[in-house]
């Protein structure tokens, strides 16, 4: 039995919200036990500031995000890839090396909610509640 952490790669279409949100709450939640990443098929550049600040207001440390493409993670190793909107489940990813479990998460993007900053604020806490959910029921 080896001691490494299980490796998850955590896919959006943009990777700036969603991903990056999970992706903070695998490597929380997991405590040494998981290693996340996070990229996209077409990555935005730049991470959503909701999507960190939702993280921080649930008392969890975003880490250093960054908006990349998964041909960044191609070349290596994972347990598990995870997408988390329809749009990257439905793409076909890079091939990534040994086996890993496939896993879709679908979340509602919280980036496109127009209304008052509550409601903003209420669509972020949903999302970021649906993620948590589903990496405490399916990985921990």
């Amino acid at each position: 039995m080896t001691d490494s952490p299980r490796r998850v790669l955590v896919v959006c279409t943009g990777n700036s919200c969603r991903s990056v949100m999970a992706e903070a709450l695998i490597n929380n939640l997991g405590k040494g036990r998981y290693q996340a990443f996070s990229a996209g098929s077409r990555p935005l550049g730049r991470t959503n500031p909701g999507a960190i600040e939702t993280i921080r207001r649930h008392g969890f440390d975003p880490g250093e995000p960054v908006s990349q493409s998964w041909n960044e993670y191609a070349d290596q190793p994972f347990d598990y890839v995870i997408t988390v909107c329809d749009s990257a489940a439905a793409e076909t990813c890079p091939l990534f090396p040994g086996q890993f479990e496939r896993k879709h998460w679908s979340t509602p993007d919280p980036s496109h909610v127009e209304g008052t900053e509550a409601e903003i604020e209420a669509a972020f806490d949903q999302a970021f509640g649906m993620l948590r959910e589903r990496v405490e029921t399916e990985l921990l």
